[in-house]
């Protein structure tokens, strides 16, 4: 009995526990992870890695040799509506009034929209976050809560496979590693 009751007591307690946080790897089917881990080096050298940019910029892929891993949609289907904790980069697109990012792209490593090749779209999630948070510093990697849906969202910048609508965003603390 003191057992049940106990149980009991935790229920409330748990319900308000942070997510599990979530590897951007798991975001990706199982084929895509092996492709990704068999796949050739890349180079990184590019116009804008020169100083010049002369093409043009921004998240979607560019080059039309790369494995077909590097263009993936592929989604995890059991994600879909789980609440998640994703740490990552802001590429910021659009904010209120006050200078907030209430959309944005997180992806998994800094410097995203200037390095080639970008991530593939099952690495990109589009983030809202009505109440935003202001982006001093977009190399600075956030924390993201929130329910993860599979959603093709497309624009000039990127494409993307999820989106999540923020329960909280915060930036990433010293004590948090």
């Amino acid at each position: 009995m003191r057992r049940i009751l106990l149980a009991l007591l935790l229920v409330p307690l748990l319900a308000h526990a942070e997510p599990r946080e979530t590897d951007w790897l798991e975001l990706m089917p199982r084929e895509d992870q092996l492709a990704l881990e068999a796949m050739p080096e890349i180079s990184h050298e590019t116009p804008e890695s020169a100083g010049t940019f002369g093409q043009q910029g921004g998240l979607k892929q560019q080059k039309s040799d790369l494995p077909a891993v590097m263009y993936s949609s592929k989604t995890v289907a059991h994600l879909n509506g789980k609440t998640v904790r994703l740490g990552g980069y802001p590429v910021p697109l659009e904010s209120d009034a006050e200078g907030r990012s209430t959309l944005f792209f997180l992806v998994p490593y800094p410097g995203a929209c200037i390095h080639v090749p970008p991530p593939p779209p099952n690495q990109i999630v589009l983030v809202r976050y009505p109440q935003g948070i202001l982006l001093e510093d977009i190399y600075a990697p956030l924390w993201v809560e929130g329910p993860l849906q599979v959603e093709t969202v497309s624009n000039d910048l990127a494409d993307a496979a999820y989106a999540l609508k923020a329960s909280s965003v915060r930036v990433v603390e010293e004590a948090d590693l």
